[in-house]
């Protein structure tokens, strides 16, 4: 039990670290690359293609859990990640700069992956909803923190300064947790399997279905926001900061219910609400009842200094505004796809590769569903693609109904809850406690 403890410490951190460089880095990157490399757009174009690589490699953490424990791999990741965010400090040109990012990129997409599956080979399967929670809560004040730091530090030090203080403490945060932490024997017993199985079929579709819903409203939102209603950096960057301290308590919150409700009623009730956010992003902007009156919303500073200024605003764009954030939040709920597979999975030695699948089928869609967005934007207007993400959350909701677990410990039986028998290796409390969901 204290080896577990310790391990899921060196976990907590891990993430610590990782959401700190990952909020700096991306943060800075756009203008950074613009104001000290001189990047064209058809040059950043290329260098995000070259990040999003990695992301479809995940076979490949499947391949390295031969040889490394999962937290080993993590780490290593981690470090990866800091000695991208060191590199960018010192690359002169674009060449250098997207080889940083490749670096940096690697260590982000396969840290996910081994990272969250060390959790749920060391966490009990009633408590690894609450423990990933709390991770992405931990993860949320890092974010918070790395946010503030650019506030205050950005004019004095520069971008140069900032990404290498940054990329520094990452790097020797990871080597300094890289010897601490293990994982228990049953962990690492019943060999490797291989990558793909049919098994784990509806994991794989609702991860290639986010990845598509989350880069339609990620990508077309934020177009929508900037082109109709003439939206500043300033805002979109206010609104991932809403989201950043909600977050901390949130994240939290959403482990809890999952733990309680189970992942079938928690994935299909964030699916049904995305479907009013989906409809509101295609409607609102055609209501013109919600286009007046025209107001200004008030600055936003603390003493002397302003950090957000008036801006003027309509019922519509506040609306969409709000809509934004509440899908933002939403996403905190794909914990319960985490730990849906931890519960069906045959044996410990699936987590990882089907973790790591389950990624690479987020950034299929990450790279087709941007392209096929705005080809149906520019075809037939924007209500349309964003009446696709309401088709997938649909779709999404509908897969729902396949799902079967074994109950969280002390629920109570609803009729048509759907009981399947627990993989053996999987610690659990009494089965008779527990219904399905």
């Amino acid at each position: 039990m204290r080896d577990n403890r310790k391990t899921i410490t060196v976990i907590m951190l891990n993430a610590i670290l990782m959401g700190l460089g990952w909020s700096v880095w991306t943060s800075l990157f756009n203008n950074f690359a613009v104001e000290e490399i001189g990047v064209q757009a058809a040059q950043i174009g290329l260098i995000q293609s070259v990040r999003e690589v990695p992301g479809l490699l995940g076979i490949l953490v499947g391949m390295l859990a031969l040889v490394l424990v999962e937290i080993r791999i993590a780490g290593l990741s981690l470090v990866m990640l800091g000695a991208g965010v060191l590199l960018t400090s010192v690359v002169r040109d674009v060449s250098g700069l997207i080889g940083a990012t490749l670096l940096l990129s690697v260590g982000f997409h396969f840290f996910y992956p081994s990272n969250v599956s060390a959790l749920l080979l060391t966490q009990e399967r009633d408590e690894a909803p609450k423990t990933l929670g709390r991770m992405n809560s931990f993860q949320a004040v890092a974010t918070v923190v790395g946010s503030v730091a650019i506030f205050v530090a950005l004019d004095a030090w520069g971008y140069r300064p900032l990404l290498r203080v940054a990329g520094l403490v990452v790097v020797v945060g990871g080597l300094a947790l890289l010897p601490f932490g293990t994982q228990r024997r049953a962990a690492r017993e019943g060999g490797r399997r291989k990558v793909l199985r049919r098994r784990y079929w509806l994991y794989y579709a609702l991860k290639f279905n986010g990845g598509s819903r989350r880069n339609i409203f990620r990508t077309f939102a934020v177009f929508l926001l900037v082109q109709q209603y003439q939206v500043s950096a300033q805002t979109v960057t206010l609104l991932y900061l809403i989201n950043s301290f909600l977050g901390v308590y949130l994240h939290q919150a959403f482990g809890k219910i999952v733990a309680r409700h189970g992942e079938r009623r928690v994935l299909a009730f964030s699916y049904a609400l995305l479907v009013p956010i989906f409809l509101g992003y295609a409607f609102v902007p055609l209501l013109q009842p919600l286009a007046t009156p025209a107001f200004q919303t008030p600055p936003l500073g603390v003493g002397g200094l302003t950090l957000f200024p008036a801006m003027d605003a309509t019922p519509a764009l506040m609306i969409l505004l709000g809509l934004f954030v509440a899908d933002m939040v939403m996403m905190g709920f794909s914990i319960a796809l985490d730990s849906y597979l931890q519960k069906i999975a045959e044996t410990p030695a699936d987590i990882t590769p089907s973790v790591a699948m389950g990624q690479s089928f987020d950034h299929i869609a990450a790279v087709t569903m941007p392209l096929a967005g705005g080809a149906i934007w520019a075809a037939v207007g924007a209500q349309y693609t964003f009446a696709v993400g309401v088709v997938i959350a649909l779709v999404s909701l509908g897969l729902t109904h396949f799902m079967r677990v074994e109950g969280q410990a002390g629920g109570v039986c609803a009729e048509g809850d759907m009981i399947a028998t627990p993989p053996t290796w999987a610690p659990t409390q009494n089965p008779s406690q527990g219904c399905g969901d």
